[in-house]
C-alpha cells in the first residue's frame, strides 16, 4: 500500500467543500476496519483511507496550508499505513466508568503485546507495539496503543486463498480465547496485502 504524498491531499478550501461527503465515506469504510475483542477491547485497523482522513482533519483543525507543515503531518502519519505484508492497528481499552478504567490500566500492563491474530493453520502473530513512543510507565498502561502485526508469506498466501482469521488476547487479567474475524473485516484486511509471488 503506497504512502500518501501532498498530491493525495486536498487544500483546506477544497476539503471544506468535500468534507461532509468524504467523512461519510470514511465512516462507512471504518465499519469494516474495526474488531471488538470483547466489550472493553477493540482493534481499529488503519489504511491509506483512514490515515488520509486523519491528516486532512489535522490540517483543517490546525489550519496548516504551508508545504513544510503538510510534510510534517505526512511524516507523522504515513508510518501507520500498512506496508503490504503487515497490518497496523490502534488498540483501544474502552471503559466508560472512570474508576473502573483507572483500576484496569494498572491491571493490564503489557496487554499491548498479548493481543494476537491467527490465520487458520498458521502460528499466532503477536504485535510489535508502540514503536513511536512508550505508553506504559511500569505502573499503568495506556488506553491507546499502536500495533504492527507482521505476516509471513505463507500467512498472506493462505489469507488470499480464503483462510479464516481469528483474534484474541492472552493476558492474565483479560483473556479472549478466540474471536472469529467477520468476513467483511477479514476481506478488508486482505486488501491491505500485496500478492505473494510463487516460485
Amino acid at each position: 500500500m503506497k504512502k500518501l504524498t501532498r498530491a493525495d491531499l486536498w487544500s483546506l478550501e477544497d476539503y471544506a467543500e468535500r468534507r461532509e461527503q468524504f467523512r461519510a465515506e470514511v465512516m462507512r469504510h471504518k465499519r469494516d476496519r474495526q474488531l471488538p475483542l470483547n466489550e472493553h477491547a477493540r482493534l481499529y485497523f488503519e489504511d491509506a483511507t483512514t490515515i488520509r482522513y486523519q491528516i486532512q482533519e489535522m490540517l483543517r483543525i490546525e489550519k496548516v496550508f504551508e508545504a513544510a507543515g503538510i510534510e510534517e503531518e505526512l511524516e507523522a502519519y504515513n508510518p501507520l499505513i500498512p506496508d503490504g505484508n503487515n497490518w497496523k492497528a490502534t488498540f483501544m481499552l474502552e471503559y466508560d466508568d472512570v474508576e473502573q478504567r483507572q483500576q484496569m490500566v494498572t491491571q493490564l500492563i503489557g496487554i499491548e503485546t498479548r493481543v494476537w491474530l491467527q490465520v487458520e493453520g498458521c502460528a499466532r502473530v503477536c504485535p510489535i507495539a508502540d514503536e513511536d513512543l512508550e505508553r506504559s510507565d511500569g505502573e499503568r498502561t495506556s488506553t491507546v496503543h499502536f500495533l504492527r502485526f507482521e505476516l509471513t508469506p505463507e500467512m498472506v498466501r493462505a489469507l488470499q486463498q480464503g483462510a479464516p482469521l481469528s483474534a484474541g488476547i492472552d493476558h492474565p487479567n483479560m483473556t479472549v480465547d478466540c474471536t472469529q474475524v467477520p468476513p467483511a473485516v477479514r476481506d478488508s484486511l486482505v486488501n491491505d496485502l500485496d500478492p505473494v509471488t510463487t516460485h
